[in-house]
């Protein structure tokens, strides 16, 4: 019984891998040249997280990196050090560029208030998105 459950869980994981891929949320591939190790191309839906893929791609051009190298362990800290010396206002939530799970996150972080279920609802998306993924694979967010 076991293996079957084993197969089963294989199968589910590959299966939404390989629809992720297909609808363009995810492209996989290693970065030989650099010697980086695994790069995760991430397509953000902006026609579904508006707010939080226009802060993504206004903090990019004004020189925020588009790479988020992951690093949940240091998420706390980084969103302790970004968030430090910006208020909280009623109706918004912080969203922070790169984000707190990001090594590249933390002080100097750019901050905007936006929607609640927006910024919510977008971190839930990335996290699904990348939870197979360990501490140290880089990330390319792409945002139309």
């Amino acid at each position: 019984m076991k293996k079957y459950i084993r197969i089963a869980t294989l199968l589910l994981i590959v299966g939404i891998l390989w629809y992720a891929q297909l609808n363009g949320y995810i492209d996989i591939r290693t970065d030989s040249q650099t010697g980086a190790g695994e790069t995760v191309t991430l397509h953000f839906p902006a026609d579904r997280y508006p707010e939080t893929a226009r802060h993504i791609k206004e903090a990019i051009a004004a020189g925020e990196s588009s790479i988020c190298t992951l690093d949940r362990n240091g998420a706390e800290e980084n969103r302790k050090e970004s968030l430090k010396g910006i208020p909280t206002k009623t109706g918004y939530d912080r969203d922070e560029w790169p984000m707190a799970m990001c090594a590249e996150g933390g002080a100097g972080a750019d901050i905007q208030y936006i929607d609640p279920s927006d910024n919510r609802g977008a971190g839930s998306w990335v996290s699904n998105q990348l939870e197979q993924y360990p501490d140290g694979t880089r990330v390319q967010f792409v945002v139309p």
